[in-house]
């Protein structure tokens, strides 16, 4: 059974600059022939990891921790839960992770390693454990360039490491997935999908901003400015997408059903409150999403509703109601063609009116978050018990 929650949103920014390029141009791309504004999915995917930390509903030690310095934090956890010292703490989980072919070379990883709190544990525990034989080689790759790709270990401690890798991931890693190029076995297959965000309408040139700064203890003379630059900003109405794959987070967290309900719990709430950071002290473009649509669908496949906007959302009345009806006239066509309309809900935040085509209206986020996560358990709580 193919079980799935999508998100549907349209979230109308003011101008700001969320996402830029290698140039610090705002992003876009080019769809229905006519470029558009575009937020990077990454970019979004940060936004929510970081605010996973914040809410609570799922705790620090069931997320994960994306880092270069993974020995580092080792280190740090031999330090403070069984008393290492913590340069022999360095050079030693600097060992172990070599030893699973994740060298450290110049006092860092040589990419990104994405790892739950729960396995970093895991892997201090067990150098503490191992802690003399582990010592005895001098195996000193902290901060310096090893040696070779895959350093030994004693005994079956590299056996034992590799083991703490195994097992349920982090609610981030189980959602967002991870690539690890030397242990491919280790890979996680991401259980959400995340589009990129691109403005429902066509994207006109881009604008600038020229700002200039003046030296607070400048003498009597104001005259001219001690400082001056350009920034490039515009604003749009973005149709976001995403979609989780029920049984795929589930899986990944070994069939944890609460732990997969309370990780959706926190991938709406942070879908609806976080955003991208980029150049927001400058603009503070805090603007919430003007419909949030989720829909709960079973034996179906993912649908992304963005050619409703192919045909670039004109300006006579704005973008955010147009864009509104656009979708929902395409939500509508392709159920009554595809079928499998499944359960969908949606809050409509820039007025009162209700939506002709799309389904049952929420009064607050807090209500369709509450729904939403009810229908996905109960459907979390049947892939289950199919698999006893």
């Amino acid at each position: 059974m193919k079980a799935i929650l999508e998100l549907h949103y349209l979230q109308n920014f003011a101008p700001s600059n969320l996402n830029r390029d290698d140039t610090g141009s705002p992003k876009d791309a080019y769809f229905g022939g006519t470029r558009r504004a575009r937020v990077s999915s990454q970019s979004f995917k940060r936004a929510m990891r970081m605010d996973f930390r914040e809410r609570g509903t799922v705790t620090r030690d069931e997320l994960g921790e994306r880092t270069k310095r993974a020995h580092e934090e080792i280190a740090r956890l031999l330090h403070s839960e069984h008393r290492r010292d913590l340069g022999a703490a360095t050079t030693a989980a600097a060992a172990a992770l070599g030893g699973l072919g994740l060298p450290v070379k110049e006092g860092k990883s040589e990419y990104l390693l994405f790892l739950g709190r729960d396995e970093l544990n895991k892997v201090a525990d067990l150098i503490n454990t191992h802690w003399e034989a582990l010592n005895e080689g001098n195996a000193d790759t902290g901060g310096k360039k090893a040696k070779s790709k895959k350093t030994a270990l004693p005994g079956d401690l590299a056996k034992e490491l590799n083991k703490a890798l195994d097992g349920p991931r982090a609610v981030d890693v189980a959602l967002f997935g991870r690539m690890l190029a030397d242990l491919p076995d280790k890979n996680a297959d991401a259980a959400a999908q995340v589009a990129h965000a691109i403005s429902t309408h066509a994207m006109r040139g881009r604008e600038f901003d020229f700002y200039t700064a003046v030296d607070d203890l400048k003498p009597t003379d104001t005259a001219g400015a001690d400082m001056l630059g350009t920034v490039e900003f515009g604003s749009a109405t973005y149709y976001r997408y995403a979609c989780v794959d029920l049984q795929k987070l589930l899986d990944n967290l070994g069939g944890d059903v609460d732990l997969a309900a309370r990780g959706l719990r926190a991938f709406l709430e942070a879908s609806i409150f976080a955003a991208p950071t980029g150049k927001q002290n400058t603009f503070a473009a805090h603007n919430a999403p003007g419909l949030m649509l989720q829909v709960v669908r079973e034996d179906a496949s993912p649908r992304n509703l963005a050619n409703a906007f192919e045909k670039a959302v004109r300006e006579k009345e704005g973008f955010v109601r147009p864009s509104m009806k656009a979708l929902a006239e395409e939500l509508t066509r392709q159920d009554a063609i595809f079928g499998d309309a499944g359960r969908g809900r949606y809050v409509n935040a820039v007025d009162d009116s209700d939506i002709d085509g799309l389904s049952e209206r929420k009064e607050s986020v807090q209500a369709l978050i509450d729904a939403t996560v009810a229908d996905a358990e109960a459907i979390l709580n049947t892939l289950k018990a199919a698999q006893k």
